[in-house]
């Protein structure tokens, strides 16, 4: 299990990339896994820099029961993404408000996604099958 907060964030989106797709957990997946594993944690985690205010990420990521599991927390204003409307993606660019892309992004590629709001602290975790 690979459990590293980072503290403090600015400047360390690469870091927290690589740290993730570096892991004894990720880096023996098959590529297209890990393709879809980098981009939901780059979305994760630029939603978290951009817009929680927090000046922390706490990352563990696991294997359970065939399930990839990687969870973020952070101490950042509350938020769920998961109760964010997904964007209509079928209609005209100029109609389409801004936002959201991501976390549909992460609803397609990943298997499940769960968010929990506890002590002063956002939970998100994404799960893939890979057994």
């Amino acid at each position: 299990m690979l459990v590293k907060r980072f503290e403090p964030l600015e400047g360390r989106n690469i870091e927290i990339i690589e740290t993730v797709m570096n892991s004894a957990e990720v880096t023996p997946l098959p590529e297209d896994v890990q393709f879809k594993v980098r981009l939901c944690v780059e979305e994760v985690e630029e939603n978290i820099l951009c817009y929680s205010g927090s000046t922390w990420i706490e990352l563990r990521v696991y294997v359970q029961n065939g399930r990839l599991v990687i969870s973020f927390c952070d101490g950042g204003v509350e938020f769920n993404p998961l109760d964010k409307e997904d964007p209509d993606i079928s209609a005209p660019l100029e109609k389409r408000s801004i936002g959201g892309l991501g976390i549909l992004l992460c609803k397609k590629m990943m298997d499940s996604l769960s968010y929990k709001y506890e002590d002063g602290r956002n939970y998100l975790t994404l799960e893939k099958k890979i057994a």
